[in-house]
């Protein structure tokens, strides 16, 4: 990736002949340190390496990661309603030893079960210790790649538990797009609920739109209602983008007497529920708001991956094989298939790489150029001259710099996206003809088949466990939380972290480079 000379000022650490400089990524907090060699091009980036959310940090002191320590835990804290309101806990009433309540009549439990987490266990959020900053996919917190353990707080049941189950109304509700697995979600959620006790549960009709518009009432659900749902995609509860004023919908759930609310979303829903969160807080109301992380482009941060992710790669596979089997059959056949992915590129790397037939992989995060001598154009005559075909696979957000701005948003606060596919698509036509090589393009766009079908095998168990764990985060009284697995283990985190910026792919992460082995692609520059 080429960048500007530049000079890093008062923001520079020298290490020899080599300057590292600090830069914000886009929409983000985070900052990354830079390495520049100044015994070569001064602009060659040779180092990504520190990533801390805190700019403060003086490395000179040697109690630096004390500090650092301090203020991750007091940030990854899990909000609490014990924070606001004084309520007691109570025994909890979820075992898998029994079908009955748990107490005896004096309020006693009946037996022990060994299943319950402990409200002080904790789970490593980054396991990898590099040894140096040019190491790929580095992630330090100092240039030094200093090892610093950052635990968070682990999901599942507790032994106390601070609501009543049969007095809890639990609601639910589906935000955003279509994503494989909601079904899944909202059947576990039901399931789990029912097990702790409680017996009024019901869904909100096509998101945040739904706690405000007239007609929308509410759904009540149950073991019978939703026992099947899960057999088929889209959402039960249905979805939309966009919602209502915060306050509105806080009052809506005080007159609807809810004491739960599951949400599921991607980042801006989660900017939602933490909304609503804080506004319950300030009217010190007894309520529990839990996200469940919903994006089938895999980009919200710390997470290893979210639901509806795997299936969509899945989906992909059909789109990617049938623009082979055309590019491959057609003389000088040139397959297009563009994916979902706005600001990150996981769904098109990841369906490159199970492919194994793509030639060019173009992602939001890693620039490219079309035209000159070292651009896609040129590599697919290449490809052409050398096998005969080629297959590009692109993500629907990259290449959005070849673009004017419109500055036009949708519902959710997303800026429009231009098409990239049909941009290229009339590029590689108009470009093969002018140099006078035939060409047969085949231009593919699945986009709304990712999202509607039915999660597979690998999507249902996440989202059973996700469903799980988010009403026994709310059970244990948590509330503006989420529930994700982090380096393979369930965890909560709370809303604010995960919302402060979208996940990104690092173009200088093994995975893309596992990418471009496999596609066996030229840097475009």
């Amino acid at each position: 990736m080429a960048v500007a000379p530049m000079d890093c000022g008062a923001g520079s650490i020298s290490l020899g002949h080599k300057v590292l400089c600090r830069f914000g990524v886009p929409n983000s907090s985070r900052l990354r340190w830079v390495g520049y060699d100044r015994k070569q091009r001064t602009d060659q980036l040779i180092a990504r390496a520190v990533s801390v959310d805190r700019t403060q940090l003086d490395f000179s002191n040697p109690d630096w990661k004390t500090q650092f320590q301090e203020d991750f835990d007091k940030r990854f804290s899990l909000p609490h309603l014990t924070d606001v309101i004084d309520v007691e806990p109570r025994p909890t009433t979820f075992s898998l030893k029994s079908r009955a309540p748990l107490e005896n009549a004096n309020g006693t439990m009946q037996g022990s079960w060994n299943g319950y987490v402990n409200d002080d266990d904790r789970a490593l959020l980054k396991v990898i210790k590099f040894a140096s900053p040019t190491s790929a996919g580095a992630d330090c917190i100092d240039p030094d790649c200093s090892w610093v353990e950052q635990w968070v707080h682990r999901a599942g049941p507790r032994k106390q538990i601070y609501f009543e189950p049969q007095y809890v109304k639990a609601g639910i509700v589906s935000c955003g797009g279509l994503c494989p697995g909601l079904n899944d979600v909202i059947r576990q959620i039901v399931l789990t609920l029912e097990k702790y006790g409680v017996k009024n549960i019901v869904g909100i009709q096509h998101g945040f739109r739904g706690f405000f518009e007239d007609h929308l009432s509410e759904v009540p659900l149950s073991r019978h209602v939703v026992q099947n749902i899960n057999l088929a995609g889209g959402s039960f509860l249905g979805v939309s983008r966009g919602g209502a004023n915060i306050s509105d919908i806080v009052d809506s759930i005080q007159a609807r007497r809810l004491d739960m609310l599951f949400v599921l979303g991607g980042n801006g829903t989660h900017a939602g529920a933490n909304a609503i969160h804080d506004e319950c807080r300030k009217r010190k109301l007894q309520v529990s708001i839990v996200c469940v992380p919903k994006t089938i482009d895999n980009d919200i941060l710390l997470m290893d991956k979210t639901f509806g992710f795997d299936t969509a790669v899945e989906a992909a596979q059909r789109a990617i094989n049938s623009a082979y089997i055309e590019a491959h059959s057609a003389f000088h056949g040139i397959g297009l298939v563009k994916l979902m992915g706005r600001s990150s590129g996981f769904i098109t790397m990841h369906a490159s790489l199970s492919s194994g037939q793509v030639d060019i992989c173009l992602i939001p995060e890693v620039p490219f150029t079309v035209d000159g001598p070292n651009g896609v154009l040129r590599h697919l005559e290449h490809l052409i001259e050398t096998k005969g075909f080629a297959l590009v696979c692109v993500a629907e957000g990259a290449g959005q710099e070849y673009f004017q701005k419109s500055n036009a948003t949708d519902a959710s606060g997303n800026m429009v996206l231009s098409d990239i596919g049909v941009h290229l698509q009339q590029k590689i036509k108009s470009h093969f003809k002018d140099i006078g090589v035939h060409s047969d393009v085949k231009y593919i766009d699945p986009t709304y088949m990712l999202r509607a079908v039915r999660a597979n095998a690998s999507d249902a168990i996440l989202c059973t466990v996700l469903g799980q764990n988010a009403v026994h985060g709310a059970f244990a009284g948590f509330s503006g939380i989420t529930t994700g697995v982090c380096n393979t283990h369930n965890v909560y985190l709370p809303i604010p972290e995960v919302i402060k910026s979208t996940r990104f792919i690092d173009p200088n992460s093994r995975m893309w480079h596992r990418c471009l082995t496999s596609t066996g692609q030229p840097d475009f520059h």
